[in-house]
């Protein structure tokens, strides 16, 4: 399948998109005035202990207090085996710790911390106070697995310190490129131990490296066929950093100069638009309807306009596997993570359930983010979780709506109206007043001269006083004023 990574930069954003076969699967930005925070090593100060939730909160430095939990806290120096730890025990308010960041601030939660520190590089995550080897999963035949293994066990036999983990980039990869990826992790550490000797309580210690270098580390390899990048700067920031580390696949890095703006090539800025949307169409006339929410996100499946061709359950299995495979992309694309609940359309047939549950995980095999997915509930979801550690797209390109602040509905003009009114009564009874002025939304208005109007007279005769109506565009349809004059 083609692959191919493209880089755009602007003043103060650089986006980056995985592109597979013409279609965009994933989506990275990052922006000058809030720089994700994963990976980032603090030196930080226990600021209160909380045993009955069995974490602390930490300051790192930043607006919010970081949350470190006691099962990700190291004890004693060396990993727990099993045994349970009170957080009282592992950690005391104004302690002094080193910690790194596992998830970015979400809402209004603080960064997820651990002590367990880990540095990766192109083959390798290093883990300076952890011990043992292991090999990533998704490197499957057993004897590049068993190879990797022994060269590393056999690197590490000189002394070395630290665990290590081999990461899926370094299948089929020499033995000298993982002894000088160690190398390079060991002066990393160094580096971050004389620093945190010295800095101050609450301060960086280390940090991650850019986008742009961030995405050759975790995404450059033989799959890609080639990274455009439209900074000539960052271009050549990124052949320099391919050449000391991946140098067989620094040519794969180009400089683009095309008249139109690089995102447009493959309808990008588009499909960034339609992910920013709720409801997802699919090519039969089915749709997809996506709703995030702070607990969870859910995923409802509807045939929409699509009938089929011979029954119902075919038309719905039909359907179904279209949406799994639509699922696995909006997932990636929108960098969904946490608790996600997806309602496929019922199916009778157990073997039409089994084949789209087959169909969702393996449309999710390539995704870079851990993921998890249940068996088919009694009430027909499918649940699953996706590691969340940065912010997903609808959260880092928008904020909560002004007139209905996040609620995702407002109050119908009629309802507007029914306030309005008892607002009337209620100012009648408390103040004396030659008229009324009511300020309004012009639906709101309108409806009152309208449909209400034979209403707004009886209050007229019950209290009165002349009611005066004016529109205001600039208010929210909610919204309203009523002014005794």
């Amino acid at each position: 399948m083609r692959e191919e990574i493209l880089v755009n930069v602007t003043p103060r954003e650089v986006r980056a998109a995985l592109v597979e076969s013409g279609v965009v699967q994933e989506l990275f930005v990052e922006r000058a005035s809030r720089r994700g925070l994963i990976s980032n090593i603090y030196k930080g100060r226990v600021s209160r202990v909380l045993p009955g939730m069995q974490a602390a909160f930490v300051e790192i430095g930043l607006e919010r207090t970081g949350f470190l939990h006691a099962s990700d806290v190291m004890p004693n120096g060396t990993a727990p085996e099993g045994t349970e730890h009170s957080v009282r025990d592992l950690v005391h308010e104004g302690q002094e710790i080193l910690v790194q960041v596992l998830k970015d601030p979400l809402g209004t939660k603080g960064a997820r911390l651990t002590t367990f520190v880990t540095l990766p590089s192109r083959y390798l995550v290093f883990m300076p106070k952890g011990q043992g080897l292991g090999v990533s999963a998704r490197i499957e035949d057993e004897e590049e697995r068993t190879r990797l293994r022994s060269v590393m066990e056999d690197l590490t036999d000189a002394g070395t310190s630290g665990g290590y983990i081999v990461r899926t980039a370094a299948e089929g990869a020499p033995r000298d490129a993982l002894r000088a990826d160690m190398l390079f992790l060991g002066k990393i550490w160094e580096v971050i131990s004389r620093q945190a000797a010295t800095a101050r309580p609450a301060s960086r210690v280390y940090e991650d490296l850019p986008l742009g270098l961030r995405i050759l580390r975790d995404l450059l390899g033989p799959d890609i066929e080639r990274v455009r990048v439209d900074s000539s700067a960052l271009c050549e920031r990124m052949q320099n950093f391919a050449e000391t580390f991946v140098p067989e696949l620094a040519p794969k890095i180009e400089a683009y100069s095309g008249e139109r703006p690089i995102f447009d090539l493959y309808g990008i800025e588009d499909e960034i638009g339609r992910a920013l949307e709720r409801r997802v169409p699919l090519k039969s006339g089915g749709y997809l309807v996506i709703d995030q929410t702070e607990a969870m996100t859910t995923i409802d499946v509807n045939t929409g306009a699509y009938v089929g061709h011979r029954n119902l359950e075919e038309t719905i299995f039909k359907t179904n596997l279209e949406a799994a495979q639509a699922i696995a992309r909006q997932i990636r694309l929108r960098n969904l993570g946490g608790i996600i609940i997806v309602d496929f359309i019922d199916m009778d047939e157990e073997e039409h359930r089994a084949q789209v549950l087959q169909a969702l995980e393996k449309a999710l095999a390539k995704d870079h983010a851990r993921n998890q997915i249940t068996e088919v509930s009694r009430l027909g979801l499918v649940e699953m979780t996706r590691k969340r550690t940065r912010e997903s797209l609808e959260h880092l390109l928008c904020g909560p709506c002004p007139t209905c602040a996040g609620r995702g509905s407002v109050k119908t003009p009629e309802t507007v109206c029914y306030e309005i009114f008892r607002d009337i009564l209620r100012q009648s009874r408390q103040f004396d007043f030659q008229e009324l002025l009511v300020l309004a939304h012009p639906e709101v208005v309108e409806r009152l001269v309208d449909e209400e109007s034979t209403s707004l007279a009886e209050l007229e005769e019950t209290t009165g006083r002349p009611i005066r109506l004016q529109s205001e565009a600039l208010y929210s349809q909610d919204q309203y004023d009523v002014v005794p004059l």
